[in-house]
């Protein structure tokens, strides 16, 4: 699986381009002082809290409009002439069974207010090489048939529609935007102080926009990323448990995931925690999970259907980035 690779990358892109143009804005002016108030507003007025985890966050972005934005990104990727939409009923039911369970636990979570807004789609995409699914803003999801070896049955692939739905009920793509939006920021003041009034030579400033960069994405954007992660993982967990499937086998399916994979980043330098740190917390996690599952009446669990990717099959993209 590709864990939300919804924080949609077609988007990200779309916004970045605003963000040029409001740092141009913020260079002209700079000499006043603007930048630094146009930060503390931006940190004050856009302060939230997640309800599990009161992991405070940066929402900057209106709801109205990451929503908007999700919608698009879907309706593109469905558009796409690369893409094929699945209608077998083996590979869709089990889908549309699985997420309609998970769509239910969400509408009696703690983000049941978003979760009954949102108008909720499902579409399975006929790609058995891609090992992925995503929850767009706006409650839009994608499942590759590539990701059924992994997640095996209906209670894996609960523990795989949990995390990306979450993603998108604890407005995670819209927080990654907001840090964006204050990095860039941030780094347009650094670059204008370089070249007004630090004394440093082009080469030398190059070098230091280069180190402030890295600094900027190890230092701040892939933590709250890998925090995004966490709290899907956690939080997924739960809600797969409230839908009535076996918590315990998010354990093995990223044991599966693991022995899957080619090898990953090192943690530090990566979006996503370790398969490693991910089976831990998940361990971690179980106690809470498991008194919910027992609690509630189980699901029906069945094995997913058996897929064989063709060697002429395509990797269509999904709409996000990599992560």
């Amino acid at each position: 699986m590709a864990p939300f690779r919804g924080l949609f990358l077609l988007t990200y892109f779309w916004l970045r381009q605003w963000v040029h143009t409001a740092a141009l804005a913020a260079y002209e002016f700079s000499r006043n002082g603007l930048i630094l108030t146009c930060l503390l507003w931006l940190g004050a007025s856009g302060c939230a809290s997640n309800p599990y985890t009161a992991r405070s966050q940066l929402l900057i972005i209106p709801e109205s409009y990451e929503i908007q934005m999700g919608e698009q990104a879907y309706a593109h990727v469905l558009e796409d002439p690369k893409i094929t939409i699945s209608t077998d009923p083996r590979e869709v039911e089990p889908v549309q069974r699985v997420a309609k369970r998970i769509i239910a636990a969400a509408k009696v979570s703690k983000y049941a207010e978003r979760a009954k807004k949102f108008a909720w789609e499902v579409t399975v995409i006929k790609d058995d090489k891609t090992k992925n699914a995503w929850a767009l803003p706006g409650g839009k999801i994608a499942v590759y048939t590539g990701i059924f070896p992994v997640a095996k049955n209906e209670a894996g692939l609960a523990a795989v529609l949990g995390h990306e739905v979450v993603h998108a009920l604890a407005r995670h793509g819209a927080e990654r935007m907001s840090q964006g939006l204050v990095a860039q920021f941030g780094l347009q003041a650094a670059s204008i102080l370089l070249s007004t009034g630090g004394g440093l030579g082009p080469q030398m400033n190059r070098v230091v926009m280069q180190a402030l960069g890295l600094g900027a994405q190890v230092g701040i954007l892939l933590p709250f990323s890998r925090s995004h992660e966490s709290e899907a993982d956690y939080v997924g967990l739960l809600l797969a448990a409230q839908a009535g499937y076996d918590p315990r086998e998010a354990i093995r399916l990223w044991q599966r995931m693991a022995a899957a994979s080619e090898g990953q980043p090192p943690e530090f330098l990566s979006t996503h925690p370790s398969h490693e740190t991910r089976i831990q917390n998940l361990q971690r996690w179980m106690p809470e999970a498991l008194a919910i599952y027992n609690r509630v009446e189980h699901a029906p669990v069945a094995d997913l259907p058996t897929v064989t990717p063709s060697p002429s099959q395509e990797h269509p993209s999904p709409p996000s980035e990599s992560h």
